[in-house]
């Protein structure tokens, strides 16, 4: 198998290449200034952010912690058989990454009927507005995590998957998990 060295050191080559940094870089700002605008706007309506806050499911919130942290976990470790073993390492772990960040999805759908169930959907009031803009974003951000992750696995069948496309996949994934540890503390338990 020809791989390619990779420069470590350079600071013009950040693992995964510049392109997703600054893909993760742009898209942690945007979720931080909505995040920070949320804020903002709560001191304006304390009592129904608060009021809209419990009726928040912790237990599911915390679950998807669990299962993105797990996910994310098990991505780390598909880099680190990568780095040992080469490509063929990432086989044992990326698919349990796959599974963990479906579980998320599976969870936060049934989370989502529960809120559309209760009247609680887009329009409700100022903290469900955001809640639904911030977490809906954060879903598809991670299906298209879950799309890049498949068809890098799907490319170790064909062997036209990097190490450039494994790090950029595990950045991308990584950003998912941060994004998610920032919208978590914020929605479920500030307020």
């Amino acid at each position: 198998m020809n791989q390619k060295i990779i420069d470590y050191k350079n600071v013009y080559y950040p693992p995964g290449g510049i392109l997703i940094w600054i893909i993760i870089l742009l898209e942690l700002v945007t979720f931080g200034i909505a995040l920070i605008v949320m804020v903002y706007e709560s001191k304006a309506e304390p009592d129904q952010f608060h009021e809209s806050r419990l009726s928040l499911n912790v237990t599911c919130g915390m679950i998807n912690t669990v299962f993105l942290l797990t996910s994310g976990f098990f991505m780390a470790l598909s880099v680190k058989e990568v780095n040992m073993k080469g490509k063929h390492g990432l086989k044992k772990y990326l698919p349990v990454t796959i599974l963990f960040g479906s579980f998320f999805l599976l969870l936060k759908s049934w989370e989502y009927y529960e809120k559309i169930e209760a009247g609680l959907s887009m329009g409700h009031n100022t903290f469900f507005n955001y809640y639904w803009m911030l977490t809906l974003f954060h879903v598809i951000h991670v299906i298209v995590g879950l799309v890049i992750l498949i068809s890098v696995y799907l490319g170790l069948r064909k062997e036209s998957t990097t190490i450039e496309d494994i790090e950029a996949s595990a950045a991308f994934w990584h950003m998912c998990d941060l994004i998610w540890l920032l919208l978590f503390p914020v929605l479920y338990l500030l307020f």
